[in-house]
């Protein structure tokens, strides 16, 4: 072979040619490479797993190692199955298997979904991510959204109920696909579904999504100005007739997603859920959700209008202050109350003609703590302004000696008029003393026997009449009114 193939000379390792080449371009071709190159080469060579295969009679072409070392990456979904036999070396095949499998028939799915049986596909999708939050987001990663929302475009109402479904599982706890489904248009066209098949199945999917998708804060807006709570509204009602309990409060819960942003309250006004709500709070079943409501849009001047024009709007939310039993409705119809108390001197007014004194006074003593605190702060704003109010009239009184000395039956008969509001408020405060006196001893009764109870005494020992008459006059100065 000549002097090419002594020892460790590199031309041994490239090239092994016949026989018959002649020695000098045999001696050139090895003297080209350097001893530092053919280690590169081999080092390279290691790394991408490859070989060199022997030369032809022709000389070699020049050699791209790089072109040669990579491998081809998988497109597409086979990328995904690469990614997820590398994603943990920890695991042994049979979960690696498995993963495969699942990862495998999902890609079934969305091919069913973008050829001709997309309603297989959309049914499949449901069950799929009913219950597996790893399942909705592949699902949407691989596309099933766009051929569903193509979907809605069905005219069988079938084929949209199983679609409107899927979309609904899909976004279950995945903000990601609740932004992705709005953001393809599935407002407009579950609006737009409902006006061309009016079906009572198909409106109680598209009540159900829209309180999915409302539960993101970006989707709010988008929602509300979609002429969807209009929608709702009318399903509200309408579901009342159908005794739909499931849609009646999904309904609700939807209306209170999309109160909580600004951006919906004028929405809200615009329709006539106000005063719908407003005449639902007898009902236990929704009450806490329309006060949750009303606690949202209380905030803005024409809310509180729209709320204090109901007709007995102030006793109905007044009735509530006295649920004992349900203290999440308290504490929100006492939030209301308060809000509006600050706000408007004449809700005030129409507060305390529909007595809201004394409903206060019982809850600062048997309410929960927020509920004190904010009957305790209606009450402080009430004797601010009713103490201006006594200030006035005295400042008037003072002006009213100096007129009574002149001849003039008007002035006269004014002033005693005067005089007679005085003393039925002076009367009106007796009242009010004398409710406050009896609360205040009922409830040191009701505590002194709680404590007979816990010390193990005898039943028989309750508070003397001497006892009752002590307190009752010890502490009743003290309760601040």
């Amino acid at each position: 072979m000549g002097k090419c193939h002594r020892g460790n000379d590199v031309g041994s390792v490239v090239l092994d040619r016949p026989s018959s080449t002649p020695e000098p371009d045999h001696f050139k071709l090895c003297s080209s490479f350097s001893r530092a190159s053919f280690r590169r080469m081999i080092l390279d060579a290691v790394r991408c797993g490859g070989r060199h295969k022997r030369a032809s009679k022709s000389p070699p072409a020049p050699i791209n190692l790089r072109s040669e070392c990579e491998h081809k990456k998988p497109a597409g979904s086979d990328r995904l199955s690469e990614l997820l036999r590398l994603s943990d070396s920890s695991e042994n095949e049979e979960d690696v298997r498995r993963k495969v499998q699942i990862l495998e028939e999902l890609k079934r799915v969305v091919k069913s979904l973008q050829s001709n049986a997309e309603l297989e596909g959309a049914k499949e999708v449901r069950r799929l991510t009913k219950e597996d939050s790893d399942a909705r987001t592949t699902l949407a990663l691989l596309g099933a959204i766009p051929p569903l929302m193509a979907l809605l475009d069905s005219q069988d109402s079938i084929s949209q109920i199983a679609a409107l479904y899927a979309l609904l599982n899909l976004g279950i706890g995945n903000d990601a696909n609740k932004a992705a489904i709005v953001k393809a248009g599935a407002v407009h066209k579950m609006l737009k579904l409902i006006i061309e098949f009016p079906n009572p199945e198909v409106a109680e999917a598209v009540v159900a999504n829209f309180l999915g998708l409302s539960a993101l804060d970006s989707n709010k807006p988008i929602i509300g100005s979609s002429g969807a709570i209009a929608f709702l509204v009318k399903t509200l009602k309408n579901v009342e007739n159908t005794n739909s309990c499931q849609a009646r409060q999904d309904s609700l819960r939807a209306l209170y997603n999309l109160s909580i942003s600004p951006l919906n309250v004028f929405p809200i006004l615009e329709s006539d859920l106000i005063a719908y709500i407003m005449n639902k709070l007898g009902d236990m079943d929704v009450s806490e959700r329309i006060l949750s409501i009303l606690c949202n849009v209380v905030s803005v001047a024409e809310a509180r209008k729209a709320i204090s024009s109901v007709p007995d709007a102030f006793p109905m939310l007044i009735d509530v202050v006295s649920w004992t039993d349900a203290p999440g409705c308290q504490e929100k119809a006492s939030y209301i109350l308060m809000v509006m108390a600050h706000k408007s001197y004449g809700d005030r007014q129409a507060m305390i003609e529909a007595g809201v004194a004394s409903a206060l006074l019982e809850l600062t003593l048997l309410g929960s703590t927020l509920a004190q605190k904010r009957a305790s702060r209606i009450l402080e704003c009430l004797r601010v302004d009713k103490g201006k109010q006594v200030s006035e009239n005295y400042g008037a009184g003072g002006g009213m000696s100096a007129t009574i000395s002149a001849p003039q039956a008007s002035t006269t008969s004014s002033s005693s008029v005067q005089l007679k509001d005085r003393m039925e408020e002076d009367m009106m405060m007796s009242e009010e003393k004398k409710a406050v006196k009896q609360l205040v001893q009922q409830s040191l009764q009701n505590n002194m026997k709680r404590i007979v109870k816990r010390a193990n005494l005898p039943h028989e020992f309750v508070p003397s009449d001497h006892l009752k008459t002590l307190t009752s006059s010890s502490t009743s100065k003290s309760v601040p009114f």
